[in-house]
């Protein structure tokens, strides 16, 4: 879709949550729009009257929802597994992978916890980790380069949860291919509004839940595993859903063909009908239309609270900045301000002493200029 020709506002009107908030809380939980509610209710409506009678076209759309991930990251639908959350896809390597004392894990030290707690619990099977500092949110390519000299696993994350940062995946992933070592990407942060290409940057396993920048509801999420990735990683969770002949209820042991061999069990369908909704919206408007959008509100809010004497926790510059914009100011209480814009019908969150705002693509202009306008 042509950028120029978005009528922006007919997307705001998808998001009932406008007509009440000033919703920058994205980064933590996304708003639903109206057809990814109407595609849940759709499926609920059908198992309220009909039971299970759908459930073959239940699975076909779950199958729909592996093709649309698909496109959305530049991926195949068999490298998408359908799972809970973005720490469960993380938690199935870091289990399954058969590891051996001596081999070496890179991951930030100041990540979110679902991208450092699964690597450092790797010491009691002799696994190193070298941390990776960030100075400002940022993490050095150089320093990544370093670290990855004779690694196993590079893990890092799409967009810093606290600063916005955005890391340049095709230049990490050069690096990995470069040191020989697996790519994991934790993109929760990123994924929906900013484009990913799985394949172009050599990532091995792209972990996303559905409930944040993705606009759709809790406990369903997409796990990207590379051909590489599948021929090492076992499943670590087995069940019926698990072998090549589940429809049949087979007991033979053999695997499903690609990455639906990490699926257990029966999925949270509802929730897969509200996340296809909400992936074949960014697909309508087109991921570089979103980004612009999103990079843009999130510039006008880094700039005029700079302008008000404000902190960023990360600079933003080209390529860099996301949807997260965090801010601080000396002498001032930001969880204080939080509680107050609150009050104001602005929602935002306070982490680690910053004010974190976070925008989408359904916020407006107007929306940042009122909270600029609150913030004393």
């Amino acid at each position: 879709m042509d950028g120029s020709r978005i009528d922006w506002d007919s997307y705001r009107r998808e998001f009932p949550v406008v007509e009440n908030l000033v919703y920058f809380n994205n980064a933590g939980t996304g708003a639903l729009g109206r057809r990814t509610v109407a595609a849940m209710a759709s499926m609920a409506e059908a198992q309220m009257r009909s039971g299970g009678r759908d459930w073959t076209s239940w699975m076909e759309s779950v199958d729909g929802l592996r093709a649309d991930a698909a496109r959305l990251i530049g991926a195949d639908a068999r490298e998408i597994a359908i799972t809970k959350n973005t720490s469960e896809a993380l938690s199935f390597l870091a289990t399954g992978l058969d590891w051996r004392a001596g081999d070496v894990v890179v991951a930030p030290k100041n990540d979110f916890p679902a991208n450092y707690l699964p690597w450092a619990r790797l010491r009691s099977r002799g696994v190193e980790t070298r941390w990776l500092e960030s100075r400002d949110g940022r993490l050095d390519l150089n320093e990544i380069d370093a670290a990855c000299d004779g690694a196993r696993l590079l893990a890092v994350s799409f967009v810093d949860y606290l600063t916005g940062f955005r890391l340049d995946l095709d230049a990490v992933g050069e690096i990995a291919r470069r040191r020989g070592c697996l790519l994991a990407v934790d993109a929760v942060q990123g994924l929906g509004p900013f484009p990913v290409d799985v394949a172009r940057s050599g990532i091995d396993l792209l972990s996303a839940s559905g409930h944040k920048w993705l606009l759709a509801p809790e406990g369903v999420a997409i796990g990207y595993f590379s051909q590489r990735l599948m021929d090492e990683l076992a499943p670590i969770e087995f069940g019926w859903m698990n072998v090549a002949g589940h429809e049949e209820h087979s007991k033979d042991e053999t695997l499903r063909d690609g990455a639906a061999r990490y699926e257990c069990g029966t999925l949270n369908t509802v929730g897969c009908f509200g996340l296809r909704a909400s992936i074949e919206m960014f697909l309508e408007i087109g991921v570089e239309n979103t980004a612009a959008r999103v990079d843009r509100l999130a510039q006008r809010l880094a700039d005029g609270a700079r302008a008000k004497g404000f902190a960023l926790a990360a600079e933003r510059d080209s390529g860099s900045g996301s949807g997260i914009v965090s801010i601080r100011r000396d002498g001032m209480d930001m969880a204080e301000t939080v509680r107050g814009l609150a009050a104001e019908n602005v929602s935002v969150a306070c982490r680690k002493g910053w004010l974190r705002a976070s925008p989408h693509f359904y916020s407006s202009e107007g929306d940042v200029d009122r909270v600029l306008e609150l913030l004393a």
